[in-house]
């Protein structure tokens, strides 16, 4: 019935998504298997894409060949930067989607990519031979043979749904576990736990009095998550809105704390520290007045908007007697209560940095399965695993990126040497070399490491090549042409810098806090007749490299000290257990990471600058 794959993805989530796109593209053969391809993609807690850090994550996605940055900009409804306040190196993209537009979107796109093929079932169980995968069996029955897979199960391994004190199977409200999978996995030698996570009611958007909210609107001038032409900026968009709890909403909350299954301990595993439900922020933070909500529409045409802010698996009934209790809730209706799942995941220090599991060969983990939370972690592991199993198949050398390279490095690195006993979201404070790893330079970044193993398209490399190019124009314009004080000087006035009084360089005049390169557009008429045949994005990227050149180029020096360590290679087959000069807690952690490099084993926990200079000595350095 079917042909050997190269590549079978299992779950159709962002993870799995963007596996199957990135390994179809770099010519693998595809296989992806979901148990509903009504769902592709699907935007199971918030619609939106990107945010503090994760913006940066999507742009990297999208430069190095992803799907997720062009279906976003495809499918969005309001686009904001955030951080603008702040350095540009936190600065973060964020959009609101259609939820339904962007499942169809990611479908459409997958089924115009060649080299995929789908199949609907679940899968409940790997085809295993000699510590080797060699195809998947589905719920029918049915072998599927292939020379790799990939796992993103997202929350349906053996998931559980709480609402209140009642609990059902399903990997979300109204869809199915997965099982199988879980037990064959510790069969073979395997660590599990469990992680939960939650997402809050959605409300019929009719019902609600915005008037006494705050508007939240997206930029006056929009930009887009995705380097490619494929898309326009939006012209119109939605607004979202804020609204805030009170000391009355938590106590109704509180009433239901008793029929709370996380407080009730009818759910065992932890959920992420930095996206609480409300009844955990009401028992963490008990000195906050309120707490803040965002209302965020579903999409373009429905009235159904999305609470993000008060995930909750309170019953029922308590939830909608708070929600009445928030300004502008007086008259809500909800369309689904608030609940929270509880599912399996695997500890990810059982990986290698490519994602390959270090027990299975061929065997790869994305998304939730590695403890993870969010679409956007989800997605880029997906990338990377889709990326390293096509290598895999053909022999190639594997592709990792390091912690100076992208997020998505700091993240991988994070969870293989790290590991993770609860939900992992990234952040900027994650990254040591943030300002290397901004949001408007990951095309230059990443887009000729992608090109170079053919995932990224020559058309997108060319353009790279063409924005390195252009920035070097400008950055040469800015640093040789002279500033005249009659053009300048109104500007300056108006931004109260101090004025010139004779011909002065561009460039000390743009280092100035205060002062941007659109300021010296409008202050000078040859800069304006100069750079107005750059695009926005570019001129952008050109200011930010030169008035924080100190900054970057510090950065970069220690970042390329630091590579020193990530070159020195320690061999697998290392008897840590033979270095007696090592601590006894060392010997035991380098033995169960089994570190590919120094510098990934200065990075396990409990691993400390002494134990890292034995094993400098002992491989000869």
């Amino acid at each position: 019935m079917f042909k050997e794959y190269d590549v079978i993805v299992v779950g159709a989530g962002h993870a799995g998504c963007e596996a199957a796109a990135a390994a179809a593209n770099m010519g693998s053969s595809v296989m992806l298997i979901t148990m509903d391809m009504t769902k592709i993609a699907q935007m199971s807690c918030n619609p939106a894409m990107g945010g503090i850090a994760k913006g940066q994550i999507v742009r990297e996605i999208d430069a190095l060949g992803g799907y997720s940055g062009i279906v976003t900009d495809k499918t969005a409804i309001q686009f904001r930067m955030l951080n603008r306040s702040k350095g540009p190196a936190m600065w973060s993209p964020r959009a609101q989607s259609d939820r339904a537009l962007f499942t169809l979107e990611w479908r459409k796109m997958l089924e115009q990519t060649m080299n995929v093929d789908f199949f609907q079932d679940m899968v409940k169980g790997l085809l295993v031979k000699n510590d080797k995968v060699c195809g998947v069996v589905t719920g029918m029955g049915i072998e599927i043979k292939s020379k790799s897979v990939v796992l993103t199960n997202g929350t349906f391994l053996n998931g559980l749904i709480h609402i209140g004190e009642k609990q059902f199977g399903g990997g979300r409200v109204g869809e199915k576990a997965a099982t199988g999978i879980t037990e064959q996995l510790l069969q073979l030698g395997f660590e599990s736990g469990r992680m939960k996570t939650g997402t809050p009611p959605r409300i019929d958007g009719r019902s609600l009095d915005y008037s006494k909210m705050e508007e939240q609107q997206g930029d006056e001038e929009p930009s887009k998550f995705s380097y490619s032409p494929t898309t326009e900026p939006l012209k119109k968009q939605r607004s979202c809105y804020l609204a805030y709890t009170s000391d009355e909403v938590h106590e109704i909350l509180k009433t239901g704390f008793d029929k709370s299954p996380m407080y009730a301990g009818r759910i065992q595993g932890l959920g992420p520290r930095y996206c609480p439900s409300i009844e955990d922020k009401i028992n963490r933070f008990a000195d906050k007045e309120r707490h803040q909500l965002f209302i965020e529409p579903e999409g373009w045409e429905t009235v159904e908007v999305y609470l993000n802010g008060f995930s909750t698996s309170l019953p029922e009934e308590v939830q909608y007697k708070a929600l009445t209790k928030i300004k502008g809730f007086e008259g809500v209706r909800m369309f689904r209560p608030g609940y929270a799942i509880e599912y399996d995941y695997f500890p990810p220090d059982q990986l290698s940095n490519t994602l390959q599991t270090r027990r299975i060969e061929g065997l790869f983990f994305a998304g939730q399965i590695n403890g993870t939370t969010g679409y956007e972690e989800a997605a880029c592991q997906g990338l990377m695993a889709g990326i390293n199993a096509h290598l895999k198949v053909n022999n190639a050398k594997p592709f990792v990126l390091s912690r100076s390279q992208a997020y998505i490095g700091v993240l991988i690195d994070d969870l293989i040497t790290k590991g993770t006993e609860e939900p992992y979201r990234m952040f900027t404070s994650r990254a040591e070399y943030r300002i290397l790893l901004r949001q408007d330079n990951a095309d230059i970044r990443l887009t000729p490491l992608s090109y170079e193993i053919g995932l990224a398209s020559k058309e997108r490399f060319d353009r790279v090549v063409e924005k390195i190019k252009s920035g070097k124009e400008i950055a040469s314009f800015i640093r040789n042409e002279s500033l005249i004080p009659d053009e300048m000087n109104p500007v300056l006035r108006e931004l109260e810098s101090m004025e010139i009084n004779q011909k002065t360089k561009a460039f000390p005049i743009l280092s100035r806090p205060n002062v941007g390169i659109k300021d010296i557009i409008k202050g000078s008429i040859k800069a304006s007749e100069f750079l107005s045949k750059y695009d926005i994005e570019t001129i952008e990227e050109a200011e930010i490299e030169m008035k924080y050149e100190g900054y970057i180029h510090k950065e970069q020096e220690t970042a390329d000290k630091f590579l020193r360590l990530e070159e020195l290679v320690l061999h697998d087959n290392l008897d840590y257990h033979s270095l007696k000069s090592l601590s006894m807690e060392a010997r035991e952690k380098l033995t169960k990471f089994r570190p590919k490099t120094l510098g990934q084993a200065s990075r396990i926990s409990g691993i400390n600058p002494s134990d890292i200079s034995v094993l400098m000595v002992h491989i000869g350095r």
